[in-house]
């Protein structure tokens, strides 16, 4: 079992930037694919971004693609997401995952592990 804990969340204007972390305990997730979905209030859990293990392999939402960022510090067991030029869409709770499997992708249901959430709001 892993545990995830995001953060880096909060309240940022239009076209500022953001940097959110995801901490994993329990065990070391450098042989896994990382994953950052979201969800808005009343809409399904959407793919932002993941990372494979060796950091050369990078899957990125369209609505996302050119402003945010994937990357990843396996020693220190984290995973994060740089958002730039943040719109008023971008607005949602932000969930890091982790796919055993090593795959990754846009696909929820090949990940094995969540986080609970951090709230990331953008103001108009």
């Amino acid at each position: 079992q892993v545990q995830l804990v995001e953060s880096g969340g909060g309240l940022v204007q239009a076209g500022g930037s953001q940097r959110l972390s995801c901490a994993a305990s329990g065990r070391t997730i450098s042989s896994y694919a990382m994953g950052w979905f979201r969800q808005a209030p009343g809409k399904e859990r959407e793919f932002v971004a993941s990372i494979r293990w060796s950091g050369g392999i990078l899957y990125y939402a369209d609505y996302v693609k050119g402003r945010f960022t994937i990357s990843r510090d396996n020693a220190k067991n984290t995973v994060y997401l740089q958002m730039n030029s943040l719109k008023p869409e971008d607005t949602a709770v932000y969930y890091c995952a982790a796919d055993r499997h090593g795959v990754g992708g846009g696909n929820r249901y090949a990940y094995d592990y969540w986080g609970q959430g951090t709230q990331v709001t953008v103001s108009s």
